[in-house]
């Protein structure tokens, strides 16, 4: 892989991961249709990966912070509320990660399966394309993410299992799921983001050990790939906040659909 090649998979992985298109999904149909082959460079992807994580890290590095300080401090002083605050949302965060962990484990094998069948994934795109669709729909609620309770958290967590599934939206799906469920608008798309740390981290921790494999020469061309995700990530999250704050995430429903609908007819076809 050249450098070139690096920066480019590096754009399209900071893209497609918090954009609400799955880029599971893509990866299935590219695969199904031009013939695309992931390399099996396992390493590179970690690189890939590690680069939207340190995109969503920056980009809520204040209210990272903040969060630690509240876990680091249990005084009864004047911040002694907002602390408070921070910790049940701590809390619920890690009750979302068990219960999509707990999927993972229970179903990642069946979910993982359907990776070899890009008509399920058309029709999966069409779910994911109709969930954000209908999540314009709903007026901001009032609740803040720090009071969501825990059903919401387990509600949220299990729909970020589901979206282990090619072609369901893992941004799309639990920024839905927080607004269905009443979340501020602001706080569902923050909540999420955050959500996505552990994710990551947890889909990556066991290919960490494969660092020590890494080569003086392939260092150059993988820091692209990891440079070009975590600058094309921190746009994407930025453009995307404001778009879910203005309900405009139809925008993404109509292309899924188109996408999912042009693959069922060439897939039906014989293609």
């Amino acid at each position: 892989m050249n450098f070139f090649s690096a920066v480019l998979l590096g754009i399209l992985q900071g893209l497609t991961e918090f954009l609400p298109v799955s880029s599971s999904g893509h990866l299935v149909l590219a695969q199904h249709f031009f013939g695309v082959e992931t390399g099996g460079d396992i390493l590179f992807e970690v690189f890939l990966h590690l680069g939207t994580l340190l995109a969503v890290m920056i980009f809520f590095r204040k209210k990272l912070w903040s969060l630690l300080v509240s876990l680091l401090n249990w005084k009864n002083t004047l911040r002694h509320q907002a602390h408070r605050h921070n910790r049940t949302l701590v809390l619920y965060l890690i009750v979302a990660s068990i219960v999509t962990a707990s999927m993972y484990l229970i179903f990642g094998d069946v979910f993982e399966s359907l990776y070899g069948k890009p008509l399920v994934v058309a029709f999966m795109l069409i779910l994911t394309g109709s969930i954000i669709f209908f999540s314009d729909k709903v007026r901001s609620g009032g609740v803040p993410a720090s009071q969501m309770g825990l059903i919401r958290g387990i509600i949220i967590g299990f729909v970020q299992g589901l979206a282990i599934i090619p072609g369901i939206s893992r941004s799309g799906s639990t920024i839905s799921a927080a607004l269905f469920s009443g979340v501020k608008r602001r706080d569902a798309a923050e909540f999420s983001f955050l959500l996505s740390i552990p994710a990551i981290l947890g889909a990556n921790l066991v290919s960490l050990v494969k660092f020590q494999e890494l080569g003086a020469s392939q260092l150059g061309v993988y820091l692209g790939g990891f440079l070009a995700a975590f600058i094309a990530g921190y746009l994407v999250i930025a453009i995307l906040i404001r778009l879910i704050v203005n309900a405009r995430l139809k925008y993404f429903s109509f292309y899924c659909w188109a996408l999912a609908l042009s693959s069922i007819i060439l897939i039906l076809g014989g293609k």
